[in-house]
């Protein structure tokens, strides 16, 4: 398992459901194609199994 993930928005959460846009924004997301640096812990790939569809992840 990684130490860290990076998560970048690829597609806007404008038109997603308010719970998924509040997951992204907690993900630290503000911006399509930008990209984050977190911890690779369960917390997290939760948040990111719920938005899957709005960013990709690469194990760092």
């Amino acid at each position: 398992m990684a130490e860290k993930l990076k998560v970048t928005l690829v597609k806007s959460p404008i038109g997603a459901v308010p719970k998924n846009k509040a997951t992204v924004e907690a993900l630290g997301l503000r911006k399509l194609h930008k990209t984050v640096e977190l911890p690779d812990n369960a917390a997290v790939r939760g948040m990111i199994a719920k938005v899957r569809h709005l960013v990709e992840v690469e194990e760092v």
